[in-house]
């Protein structure tokens, strides 16, 4: 019973030193490239450190191109947030992490007018004892703004998949349901036969179906 806490605490210790492991892994994963019309929508941009224990100073830039247009500056990092003046101007929200690995804005109340390309710039300038390279890295998001939102291809096939599951439940279920009531049917019924063939049996067979018991 002692060895019992003992497992449990080990056991405690490595969920908490797991899951802190976890917490650190980042992953970059693509922005989504449709957004509707008077909805927020969050242009991802996540550049992962390769060695996170060591120091860097970042510096990010947003930049917007229209259809046929020129890339112009809309956002930017650098130890502060400064939006600039553009379309955008109010409409913008940092919503990057405190490592700055996850660089992300989110535009509020999309309009039909914000459909275009959007770069994000990371540069970053690591602090090494001898020598402070820097690292530069962007991430292009086409993005289309819609008016509504359209029915997702995946969602519709996951419903489909769901109610045929149900389905298939449902009636493996019922075969069982059947199933065992015709076993409880049978046996009840060979249980009904055997007292009647008991009871058609003659008083003095009765006592000669007993069975000796050895001392």
């Amino acid at each position: 019973m002692a060895a019992l806490p003992r497992l449990v605490c080990a056991s405690s210790v490595v969920l908490v030193v797991w899951a802190g492991f976890c917490s650190a892994v980042c992953v970059e994963v693509p922005s989504e490239t449709e957004a509707v019309q008077g909805r927020h929508m969050k242009l991802l941009c996540i550049s992962c450190m390769k060695r996170e224990e060591v120091t860097a100073s970042t510096v990010v830039e947003w930049f917007y191109r229209p259809e046929g247009g020129k890339d112009e500056p809309i956002y930017e990092y650098r130890k502060t947030n400064h939006e600039f003046q553009s379309r955008f101007s109010g409409r913008l929200q940092w919503n990057g992490s405190k490592d700055m690995q996850d660089v992300s804005i989110t535009v509020l109340n999309v309009t039909l007018n914000d459909s275009g390309i959007y770069t994000c710039n990371i540069t970053r300038e690591f602090e090494f004892e001898i020598h402070r390279p820097l690292f530069t890295s962007s991430r292009l998001i086409h993005l289309t703004v819609v008016e509504e939102a359209g029915e997702d291809f995946t969602s519709v096939i996951s419903e489909i998949m769901m109610y045929i599951l149900l389905v298939f439940l449902t009636l493996w279920l019922l075969i069982e349901m059947v199933y065992c009531y015709r076993k409880v049917s049978k046996a009840e019924e060979a249980a009904q036969e055997n007292a009647t063939d008991y009871l058609a049996i003659p008083s003095e067979n009765k006592e000669n179906c007993a069975v000796p018991v050895e001392e």
